[in-house]
């Protein structure tokens, strides 16, 4: 599995308008599942995420997890993590999982991310959705199972 961390200090997504998933101070988490990905890498995700020292401590280093920030996630399917751009212009998307896999592995993801003491909202599987966010820093991080 793929994810985007992004260190937010507040984000949001919405469905026809509507916003369906938000979270202030914390991680805004983009993810795809792969071809060959199951639970394992949906559970090796979510404690490799949970741990990540991305956030500031007292002295101004990157030293803190979304844990000890007492922060929370919000989490977005994004199947387009699978892009390959390797050939001509027009990315190809066929080491994603399947639509079936990808939201089962996606739903697992976030409960185990809950699962690690961490607030999860997440958006609408297969949706068109908009996605606002505010970047901390900016940090943003590139993590994989």
């Amino acid at each position: 599995m793929r994810a985007v961390l992004q260190r937010v200090s507040r984000a949001s997504v919405s469905v026809e308008g509507q916003v369906i998933g938000q979270t202030g101070p914390g991680l805004m988490i983009l993810v795809c599942a792969m071809q060959d990905d199951d639970e394992t890498k949906a559970d090796q995700l979510a404690a490799k995420v949970s741990k990540q020292r991305i956030f500031k401590d007292d002295a101004g280093k990157m030293n803190r997890s979304v844990k000890d920030i007492e922060g929370s996630a919000l989490v977005i399917s994004q199947f387009t993590l699978a892009a390959d751009t390797s050939r001509g212009n027009r990315p190809g998307f066929s080491e994603a999982a399947t639509p079936d896999l990808g939201k089962h592995l996606y739903e697992v993801f976030a409960q185990r991310l809950a699962a690690h003491g961490v607030p999860v909202e997440t958006g609408e599987f297969g949706a068109d959705m908009a996605v606002e966010l505010v970047n901390d820093g900016p940090v943003t991080i590139w993590v994989e199972s």
